[in-house]
């Protein structure tokens, strides 16, 4: 086998791969796990066992690459030094418990050959310009040779030049279109929206779902998402769900005529941010209504395959007054451009090329 076909040997430092309970990245890590195996590759990834995801696992065997969890991170130095030691590439995740000693411990282990993947890249910046993160020192990423982010854009050329990174990459979310894919069931919704509760995302959830669902009383509306306050008054035409495990979240897509995307005030201002749940909605063909931010047209055409709103009456025009033929049409769209660009078989792609130049740079130093 050539050198440019051979496997890759890749060593992942996440948050989680075993529990989903309470993040976001133990879907996008399974997808991409995987993917990169499907690919030939062989991959193991290190968790830390910590005791809320302990209690907490959806997955503790992932039927995938190898995983292997550890107390502390002097277990990981003493348990895994050789296999970070003969990866390809090592990455380290954001969010990892101890992340900055890890993160030196790995650019020390494997020099040339890591990569600290974002899954938070303006949450992580805007921490940077404060305090710090307890899983990234600013001083770090240029020790990293790439920053592979979740957001795009202008962010990535300012982890260049700000930070010194020698080469930022977007690497966005995915959908799993295993999981998430359209099902025939009665839509007993016409708009949802599921997030957990955020100070900075409730005004928009309440402009464009809880007041269009006070000004249409025969409309049915959905919320699903953890720790909204209990002082909230839920419009009575409005159904509320703490806690919707992953298993469920393609019905609720499915179920719904429209599903609303909200995003973190962080992310609005870093634009190129999408969350995943445009990528798991879209899959599943149900029509989007999402705020605005730069670099959403270019996932999306606005009016053709995602709807774009700023009040309730533009909301409720949608709701009431779009014909069903072209709300089906818009989801379609969007269904067809999402799995053709952003499912995690394209993530693992993207990754390989990305390490495959890592390579080549090393080899040619």
């Amino acid at each position: 086998m050539s050198m440019q076909a051979s496997p890759l040997k890749i060593v992942i430092l996440g948050l989680s791969i075993t529990s989903s309970w309470g993040n976001g990245h133990a879907t996008t890590y399974r997808g991409l796990v995987r993917e990169l195996v499907r690919r030939g590759h062989d991959v193991l990834f290190l968790e830390r066992d910590v005791p809320w995801y302990a209690g907490h696992r959806d997955l503790p065997n992932p039927p995938f690459g190898r995983t292997a969890l550890y107390a502390d991170v002097a277990s990981l130095q003493r348990d895994h030094a050789a296999q970070i030691g003969e990866a390809d590439l090592v990455i380290v995740g954001s969010f990892v418990p101890d992340g900055v000693a890890v993160g030196d411990w790995v650019q020390a282990e494997a020099p040339g050959r890591t990569a600290f993947y974002d899954i938070d890249t303006p949450v992580t910046l805007a921490a940077l310009a404060r305090e710090g993160t307890p899983y990234l020192q600013a001083r770090q990423i240029a020790g990293y040779d790439m920053y592979l982010s979740f957001t795009g854009g202008p962010t990535l050329d300012r982890l260049e030049r700000e930070f010194g990174s020698p080469a930022a990459r977007m690497l966005y979310c995915s959908v799993d279109p295993e999981l998430y894919y359209p099902e025939p069931v009665a839509q007993d919704c016409d708009l949802g929206y599921m997030g957990t509760y955020s100070d900075d995302r409730q005004p928009t959830l309440e402009a464009l779902l809880l007041e269009p669902a006070r000004q249409w009383a025969q409309g049915r509306f959905e919320v699903a998402g953890a720790q909204y306050p209990s002082g909230i008054e839920w419009p009575s035409n409005v159904r509320y769900t703490a806690h919707l495990p992953p298993a469920l979240h393609r019905d609720f897509y499915n179920r719904q005529r429209f599903t609303l995307n909200v995003t973190r005030a962080d992310m609005i201002q870093a634009g190129w941010s999408p969350s995943v749940r445009i990528f798991e909605a879209a899959a599943c063909g149900t029509p989007i209504i999402s705020d605005r931010w730069d670099g959403i047209e270019s996932l999306l055409v606005p009016g053709e395959e995602i709807f774009l709103a700023d009040s309730p009456g533009e909301v409720l025009r949608l709701l009431r007054e779009l014909p069903e033929e072209e709300r089906r049409a818009v989801g379609e769209r969007a269904r067809r451009r999402i799995l053709s660009e952003h499912t995690a078989a394209h993530r693992a792609a993207e990754l390989e090329g990305y390490a495959r130049t890592l390579l080549q740079v090393r080899e040619a130093a």
